[in-house]
């Protein structure tokens, strides 16, 4: 839960950056934490109203966590604008999101996973 908690700390920050443990953590906390709000938006009946305020809320901490993923291997967050390249974009940016980061210090940062050790 604590990686889910450390990416809303870190809102807006686009610097530095984000091991893999922490990107896909991140990302099944918030899958399941967007089917609870789609959950209890059906129930209620809010015709998704509850579910668009959360993924309105969730957009910048996602897209600064993933910029952070991506400065983690070497690589500037424009990086990201890579999925709009139909079909092969998107499944690019997934590969790049699971591959390992570099092991030394880059222009972004100390490792992070050597910080944490």
């Amino acid at each position: 839960m604590h990686h889910y908690t450390d990416v809303l700390k870190k809102y807006a920050t686009f610097s530095g950056r984000a091991r893999r443990q922490e990107f896909w953590m991140f990302f099944l906390l918030n899958m399941g934490v967007a089917i609870v709000v789609g959950i209890i938006d059906a129930v209620i009946g809010a015709n998704m109203f509850l579910y668009g305020l959360y993924v309105l809320a969730i957009i910048v901490p996602t897209l600064a966590l993933s910029v952070r993923r991506l400065h983690d291997l070497g690589k500037s967050g424009w990086w990201y604008f890579i999925c709009l390249v139909p079909l092969v974009g998107s499944i690019w940016l997934l590969v790049l999101f699971a591959t390992e980061g570099q092991s030394e210090p880059n222009q972004y940062g100390p490792n992070p996973k050597a910080l944490q050790a």
